[in-house]
């Protein structure tokens, strides 16, 4: 069984929202994935930009700088 990680999740009220954030990073090369929300967390569409905790910090100012507004930001062990 793996160890569970700390991720920040950002979710979305919308797939394009979302969509448009994993462009962004993709671009950017800031590490991360869309998935799933984990039920435990509401979300407007049901996608997250899932990226490590330890690695937000030194991408938090470029995903800010993208225009695009995550509609909630969770901190979860995944």
């Amino acid at each position: 069984m793996r160890e569970k990680r700390e991720y920040i999740l950002l979710t979305f009220q919308t797939t394009s929202e979302a969509m448009a954030m994993e462009r962004y990073c993709g671009k950017r090369e800031i590490p991360g994935r869309l998935i799933p929300v984990p039920g435990e967390v509401s979300a407007g569409c049901g996608l997250a930009w899932r990226i490590p905790a330890e690695e937000f910090p030194v991408y938090e100012t470029a995903i800010r700088d993208s225009g695009i507004l995550p509609e909630n930001r969770v901190r979860l062990r995944l």
